[in-house]
């Protein structure tokens, strides 16, 4: 098995039903199409707003750091369970042909043995020959220009020498060698060969695993889905680009198993389903692009691959992916452990080992795509503006509730008052900010993405009225307490 992007497929040749989001979405379009001053997002802009705004930080910081490592604040957290929620809500809980699990990150290494991540899960490395440092090849080319999809390891050390590539540093690479990136830990109070397990580098095969499990406690009917949301490792060469590519992330996966004589039409309908996800996190489908992976450079158990790659600040690349894997892992598993992973249909004596269908996500990269397409720049009042312009259902945070004067006792009591009940609505997703004066709370709820600031001023204490100020227009209007809480 190549070792796959941290999504679906791999890097280099080594030898459901919509759901239906309704004015939430149709809003955040037309506020795209007004016109509004918007600059092309940059890496740096993202990531210095993440840090801080409390979105995502450095992991182990206060340390100096670990590479490839991040920590999410609370407004990150929020996000990504706002992402992961919507992602399950709509290939799980409002489909009645997927069921969900979820599988020990700890797996027997038989798992691994069989699947070929012990013998293959490999990137191409090579070295500075002066200090040292490691590099993934790929990335070298990459970084001078050349493409590097579909070259075996042997050529792209050619390409090296042809265009007298040198490292970062300027010095000279080493020829390539093959990495495996699995973590590798031990199990029990004693280290030995017996002990030897893995930091697991996908989700996948714990779907693989539990499939006799899910037929034996359900028996659904062909065609029908295992999916799976949950942590993976990966010992990255070298971790880059922010949380794009990191030594720890979280996957989204689906393992969808079909009669081998209708793969096609259920590729079809989970691909379609995968566009309708992207719509809902708002991306802009001029910025989505398909790539159908040829056969040189698919995994060797594809039959047939299509990434979806998504227009990043860092340039086009792999957002996810979905994968004809054919019979290759239930046939794996029978071959290794003896037990067969034959379904046999209801009725019939016929029997056969499911063909799969794999749509799989990368949570951190969804959430990259969210960010950099949410980002804007304009000018108030003389000023630039930054803010995120997030779709209502993925927003941290929706509501900001906010007394005009917090020295005002009597404003404060009403705006206490508001925010309990927007909270009970909306729990986890209303904020209390009094810290500055209106114009400072309004930036800074902007930067963070909330859609509604609602003030809370004397007008209040007569009729029953608040203010609320729009993210995308920053309009305000009058709004009845009542008629707003509900």
């Amino acid at each position: 098995m190549l070792a796959d992007r941290q999504t679906t497929r791999g890097s280099v040749k080594l030898s459901v039903k919509w759901y239906n989001l309704g004015n939430n979405v149709n809003r955040h379009v037309a506020n795209m199409e007004k016109g509004f001053l918007m600059s092309q997002a940059k890496m740096e802009d993202i990531i210095s707003l993440c840090k801080r705004r409390g979105f995502i930080y450095q992991g182990s910081d206060v340390y100096g750091g670990l590479s490839g490592t991040w920590d999410y604040g609370p407004l990150g957290v929020q996000l990504k369970r706002n992402i992961m929620n919507l992602w399950w809500r709509m290939f799980v809980d409002e489909r009645d042909d997927i069921y969900g699990v979820d599988a020990a990150i700890l797996m027997n290494p038989k798992v691994w043995k069989a699947s070929g991540h012990v013998d293959t899960f490999v990137d191409p490395l090579c070295e500075d020959m002066v200090n040292h440092r490691r590099y993934r090849t790929d990335h070298i080319l990459k970084d001078n220009g050349i493409d590097a999809d579909g070259l075996t390891m042997e050529q792209m050390d050619e390409v090296i020498a042809e265009h007298g590539i040198k490292s970062p540093d300027g010095n000279p690479l080493s020829k390539s060698r093959t990495f495996n990136m699995m973590f590798k830990t031990s199990v029990g109070a004693t280290e030995s060969e017996d002990s030897v397990a893995y930091l697991r580098p996908e989700t996948a095969q714990g779907i693989f695993t539990n499939f006799k499990n899910v037929v034996d406690s359900f028996y659904p009917d062909l065609p029908f889905g295992i999916a799976q949301q949950g942590k993976a490792f990966r010992n990255e060469i070298a971790p880059r680009d922010f949380v794009f590519r990191s030594r720890e992330f979280e996957q989204m996966e689906i393992e969808y198993f079909v009669n081998p004589e209708n793969w096609q039409e259920a590729f079809d309908e989970l691909l379609k389903s995968t566009h309708e996800f992207l719509e809902a996190l708002g991306l802009d489908s001029e910025n989505i692009h398909e790539l159908d992976v040829p056969a040189e450079d698919r995994a060797h158990y594809s039959k047939k691959t299509i990434d979806i790659e998504y227009d990043f600040p860092i340039g086009k690349e792999e957002l996810m992916g979905i994968a004809y894997r054919t019979d290759f892992d239930l046939m794996n598993i029978q071959r290794v452990s003896g037990k067969s992973m034959e379904y046999t249909i209801k009725g019939t004596n016929e029997k056969f080992v499911p063909h799969v269908i794999e749509p799989s996500f990368g949570v951190e990269r969804a959430l990259m795509a969210v960010l950099s397409s949410a980002y804007r720049e304009d000018e108030q009042n003389g000023s630039k503006r930054v803010y995120l312009a997030l779709p209502e259902h993925l927003a941290p945070v929706k509501f900001a509730v906010s007394p005009l004067l917090k020295n005002k006792p009597e404003l404060v009591e009403k705006a206490r008052e508001i925010y309990a009940n927007l909270s009970k609505k909306n729990p986890g997703r209303v904020m209390w900010d009094d810290n500055g004066n209106i114009g400072k709370r309004y930036r800074r709820q902007d930067e963070i993405g909330t859609p509604h600031c609602v003030v809370i001023d004397f007008q209040t204490l007569e009729d029953d009225t608040v203010t609320v100020r729009e993210r995308d227009t920053t309009e305000q209007r009058r709004v009845n307490i009542e008629d707003f809480i509900q």
